[in-house]
This record gives C-alpha cells, sequence and structure tokens, in this order.
C-alpha cells in the first residue's frame, strides 16, 4: 500500500510543466496543450525535452523497480504499484488533477516489471505505426498497447498484471479521448 502511495505522489510530479516553466515556456500553449515530454520539447528545446522524458520515465519506473525487484512485491499489491505513477500523471494534483497522457510513464512502469522488454516492443510498435501506417497517435498508442496485453499474456501471464494493462490502458485511452474531444 505504502509503494502505491509513492508511485501516486512519484507520478503527480509534473516535470514537464516545471521544467518548461524554469526555462520560460508553458507545455500547454504549444502542441495539443498536454503536460508532457513531448510538448517540453516543443516549448523549451532539446535539453529541457530531453530531462523531462528521463524524469517521466523514471517517475514510473522506480516505484515499480523497487517494489517488484527490492521488495518482492508480486500479485494484486504490484498492480496497484503499476497503476498508481499512471494515474498520479494523468490526474496530476499539481494541476488540478488535469495531468499529461502517461505515454513515457507507462515505459516506464513496464520497465520496472520486464526491463528491456516491454518497453523495446511499446516502441517498436508505436515506431511502426506511426512510419509503416502513418496511424495518428492515439491509434498508435491504442495499438501498442493492445500488443502489450499480448506480450504480457506470453512472458507474464498473471491475472494481476493483465489487470494492471488493463487499467493503465483504460486511463491513457481516457486521456487521448478527452484531448481529441477538446480539439
Amino acid at each position: 500500500m505504502l509503494m502505491a502511495a509513492v508511485g501516486l505522489v512519484s507520478g503527480s510530479l509534473m516535470f514537464s510543466t516545471w521544467l518548461a516553466r524554469l526555462a520560460g515556456a508553458d507545455v500547454r500553449r504549444v502542441g495539443d496543450g498536454n503536460p508532457g515530454a513531448v510538448n517540453a520539447f516543443k516549448a523549451a528545446g532539446p535539453v529541457v525535452g530531453s530531462l523531462a522524458l528521463l524524469l517521466d520515465f523514471l517517475k514510473g519506473w522506480l516505484p515499480v523497480a523497487a517494489a517488484y525487484w527490492l521488495l518482492g512485491i508480486r500479485g494484486w499489491w504490484l498492480a496497484a504499484v503499476i497503476v498508481a505513477p499512471v494515474l498520479g500523471h494523468a490526474f496530476s494534483p499539481f494541476l488540478r488533477f488535469h495531468g499529461g497522457k502517461a505515454i513515457t510513464v507507462t515505459f516506464g512502469v513496464w520497465s520496472g516489471v520486464t526491463l528491456w522488454e516491454a518497453p523495446c516492443m511499446l516502441g517498436g510498435v508505436l515506431a511502426l505505426c506511426k512510419l509503416v501506417f502513418r496511424l495518428r497517435d492515439d491509434w498508435s498508442t491504442l495499438v501498442a498497447l493492445a500488443l502489450l496485453v499480448a506480450y504480457l499474456l506470453w512472458r507474464h501471464p498473471e491475472p494481476a498484471l493483465v489487470a494492471a494493462w488493463a487499467a493503465n490502458t483504460a486511463i491513457v485511452a481516457a486521456k487521448h479521448l478527452k484531448l481529441r474531444s477538446a480539439s
């Protein structure tokens, strides 16, 4: 329970917004207005964007990796720790519960369990969807997440992880739908 709370607080830290603000920019005034790493790149440049990307990844990875690898947390408690940073980023209290789309945090949380496997699969599918099939960001993300469950069922067929995937996917899908309806 404590690690899920740590994950929620960690995920709520809006590094992209804060770093861009320190650089004199506002991520919510560029691109799709999302307070995430892509808009940190657009608003404040590659240095700030890269740092925001790294920190957004780590805020998902650190609590999950600590819970899984150091503390040996498994099952439904691990599922709660996985979902917490995603939820925290998507609905950050630091931004009046208007957070980001949680893509980078999603890479982080699944890296915390699978090390390099899930992020490589997610990144490969996202690149394929965008570069080859020319899908929009929202569809590319949903296709990648749909294939993530296939990977989990193959390599980590635990009901709690599949439930964590379902909650993660629902949060990301809801954030993408909200942004599409706002534009």
